[in-house]
């Protein structure tokens, strides 16, 4: 089982995370913020990997710590949990629509991290209620999270209206090319590179 438990404590958030990626997609998450917890559900359950987290962040003065931070104990979670990376194809990629909405992911488990994030959400009109989620947060999240996790990751949302679809677009697409970058097969012999180290 390639699993990994890590905690990260700092004076703004308080996050402890479990992550078996051989899992069945099963998730308990609550980050305190309706929003994130949705969409990394759809990430879990497409990704077919189990998660366990909880977060505590400084959401009263906004979200963007809590966001990041779980960013960053997931990608490193990830790569915990790969080991030594023998046996996965490395690559995945995944299309996914949502209604009028499409996202394209591609991502390399290369040891390089590298974010490519090419989404235009149109601007928000209207008064900001409380909880309002902040879409350019879900940038800041990828960034630690490929950072962390030693990945390349192109995201690319060719068209779209509404911001929500574009987002669960996003994430369906994530989990589904993590599900195939990491899986074993029993064909890769060794680490997945010609240089025989990633």
């Amino acid at each position: 089982m390639r699993t990994a438990k890590l905690e990260r404590k700092t004076k703004e958030t308080d996050i402890k995370l479990l992550i078996n990626l051989d899992g069945k997609g099963e998730y308990s998450i609550d980050t305190s913020i309706s929003f994130l917890d949705h969409m990394l559900s759809l990430m879990c359950k497409h990704g077919l990997f189990d998660i366990k987290l909880k977060a505590k962040g400084d959401i009263d003065i906004d979200y963007h710590h809590t966001v990041e931070d779980i960013g960053i104990v997931l990608g490193k979670a990830v790569k915990q949990a790969l080991g030594d990376t023998k046996g996965i194809p490395r690559y995945g990629q995944a299309s996914v629509p949502m209604d009028e909405a499409i996202a394209s992911v591609s991502l390399d488990i290369s040891g390089r991290p590298y974010l490519v994030y090419r989404v235009g959400l149109l601007p928000f009109k209207g008064k900001k209620s409380e909880g309002y989620f902040d879409p350019d947060l879900i940038e800041d999240f990828l960034q630690a999270f490929v950072s962390n996790a030693g990945m390349t990751l192109h995201v690319g949302v060719p068209y779209g209206r509404n911001t929500h679809h574009i987002i669960e677009a996003i994430f369906k697409a994530l989990g589904r090319a993590l599900r195939e970058a990491i899986s074993i097969d029993s064909r890769v012999k060794g680490i997945p590179s010609t240089k025989g180290k990633l």
